[in-house]
């Protein structure tokens, strides 16, 4: 597996510190995904998303989750999609029925 050396660690530090934005991002979210990405075009390395977050972790970064709720949401919106579009997509999906117990040998226990 490609690992970064520290020198490269630190570079990759600076440009995570630059933000989203300056990578192209629209929003403020720093994803695995998105230091895959960062990874990848600067140092021309290939990291799993497994392997990004051992490298960070291993570099003392953390995963976060935002502690408040994004100042764009609209809370009557969601409850109208949890009350009108949700009941559909749960009753759209495939019936549970009981299944054989082998395709090729449908008579068998």
């Amino acid at each position: 597996m490609p690992r970064l050396s520290e020198k490269q660690f630190a570079q990759l530090e600076a440009e995570l510190a630059k933000g989203p934005a300056a990578h192209g991002w629209e929003d403020q979210r720093c994803t695995l995904g998105r230091v895959r990405t960062v990874i990848g075009r600067r140092f021309y390395l290939t990291y799993t998303i497994q392997g990004v977050r051992k490298l960070l972790v291993r570099n003392g970064w953390s995963c976060q989750v935002p502690a408040r709720r994004a100042t764009e949401r609209d809370d009557e919106a969601v409850a109208g999609w949890v009350k009108e579009v949700w009941p559909c997509a749960e009753d759209s999906r495939r019936p549970v029925e009981p299944g054989l117990s082998s395709r090729t040998k449908p008579d068998s226990p």
